[in-house]
């Protein structure tokens, strides 16, 4: 899999020249794929594995549908909802009460996959399980819509590309900065590869710092969770209520923390701009603080649980990493304001989910030529498909089989930019990645953090 080199703009160019010959796009079609020929009034049937709540332990927010059952009710609104999965059975309880008794309830997601009717399915679990999980609902002949950051480690990412290609599902990845936010995010990309703000780009993808804490005590896990089932590939330890629900972010073991977790909605989007999406970046360099990691911890076997440390969160609290792109474009993924700048020899633009500003967006806002230009540059960056939300760009390419928006292959090279970024800063020093070979040059050790061992019985089957 090492000299895997399948991108996006292959699968447009194949797409484009079939399309202009009058026939299919060129996936692999069987017989569940029958209703994706009916007519879009026909609800697809979805289910939902991983729903989770959100726990605010600072007691600000109280306990509230987590991201997991939030997508998997937008699913819900669009298709009909026959099936959830989650290892908490209060939580699968909770997200099935909706439903008026029509969407069973699962533990196991391997026997919800079984079933015959599921077209597609949402994945909202902790980061460490959305590559197996995604890689068995592709195999069982289903579309995904799997939350960000889609992977725990670059390997991860030749998997699931490798196994989208194979099986020809359509693979959405929850970056829903791609589709919504009233258009401010696909504005700004439009105007930055319009040359508008310059040959030669820098982005600073800000965002917010991680929480720090512990060493935690441990507790018997409660009734309604399988603790060892939502372990899974990671290694086994007592359980907290820490490492679970909202809090799971905070521990490198089930996740990358800040860098990957709201890092990679910036990231992603500052390569889309900068004309990195199909590449990558090819070199990381900066500073972290991880404040639960001991100093002298080997990384390779921490990682592998063949070391115990307390249990503290452990992820990267502060950091700056600076990434290159093969085109010489470069951007810093940096502790900060929650926004993205993107500026070059001729101007500077900011975005976030609040909004658009700079002195450029003034001066195309005052022009209805250059706002016409704009909307007609936001179609094409789309690709001439409907504008609205995240999940209805989903639903709409497994009606058509098109790419969706935010697809695999791109979003890969947006979550290893920022898994790059973390194995820089835990490893103190620049590394050179090859996006071709996807393996680190000349350092045996970034390698070594390229996957991880996984725990029996819960590997990935690719």
């Amino acid at each position: 899999m090492s000299g895997f080199k399948f991108r996006r703009r292959d699968f447009l160019k194949t797409t484009a020249g079939i399309a202009a010959a009058g026939t299919a796009a060129p996936y692999v079609w069987t017989s569940s794929y029958a209703k994706a020929q009916e007519p879009a009034g026909d609800k697809l049937n979805v289910a939902s594995i991983g729903t989770s709540l959100y726990i605010d332990r600072g007691g600000h927010k109280g306990k509230m549908d987590g991201r997991g059952a939030r997508i998997g009710h937008q699913a819900g609104q669009l298709g009909n909802m026959v099936a959830v999965c989650d290892v908490n059975r209060l939580y699968a309880e909770a997200f099935a009460s909706r439903y008026d008794g029509k969407c069973e309830i699962y533990s196991d997601y391997r026997k919800l996959l079984e079933r015959k009717d599921v077209e597609a399915v949402t994945i909202g679990t902790p980061d460490h399980w959305h590559t197996a999980i995604a890689i068995a609902a592709l195999k069982a002949g289903i579309d995904v819509y799997c939350e960000k950051p889609l992977t725990l480690t670059i390997d991860e990412s030749k998997m699931l590309c490798k196994v989208v290609k194979e099986t020809g599902r359509v693979f959405q990845v929850g970056t829903q900065q791609r589709s919504e936010c009233g258009n401010r995010f696909l504005k700004a990309v439009a105007i930055a590869r319009s040359g508008r703000l310059g040959k030669k780009l820098h982005a600073i993808s800000s965002v917010g710092g991680a929480l720090s804490g512990g060493p935690f005590p441990a507790q018997d896990p409660p009734a309604e969770l399988d603790w060892d089932f939502w372990l899974g590939p990671a290694p086994k330890v007592p359980y907290c209520p820490n490492r679970c629900d909202y809090d799971f972010r905070w521990w490198l073991e089930y996740s990358g923390g800040q860098v990957t977790d709201w890092g990679v909605h910036h990231t992603d989007i500052a390569l889309w701009a900068l004309g990195g999406e199909d590449t990558g970046v090819v070199e990381a360099e900066g500073k972290g603080d991880f404040p639960g990691l001991p100093e002298d911890v080997n990384l390779i076997d921490f990682l592998a649980g063949k070391v115990k440390i307390p249990p503290c969160y452990n992820v990267a609290h502060n950091f700056d990493c600076n990434l290159a792109l093969p085109n010489g474009n470069t951007i810093n993924l940096v502790t900060g304001n929650n926004e993205l700048i993107i500026e070059g020899e001729k101007g500077r633009i900011r975005v976030n989910r609040g909004g658009l500003t700079g002195k450029l967006i003034e001066e195309i806002n005052s022009s209805e030529a250059d706002k016409k230009w704009l909307d007609e540059e936001i179609a094409k960056l789309y690709r001439n498909m409907p504008l609205g939300s995240h999940m209805g760009n989903f639903f709409h390419c497994v009606k058509t089989r098109e790419l969706p928006i935010s697809d695999v292959y791109t979003h890969c090279n947006s979550v290893n930019a920022c898994h790059m970024a973390n194995i820089a800063m835990l490893l103190k020093r620049k590394v050179r990645f090859d996006p071709n070979k996807r393996q680190f040059i000349d350092d045996a050790e970034a390698n070594q953090l390229l996957s991880r061992p996984q725990r029996e019985p819960y590997t990935i089957e690719a």
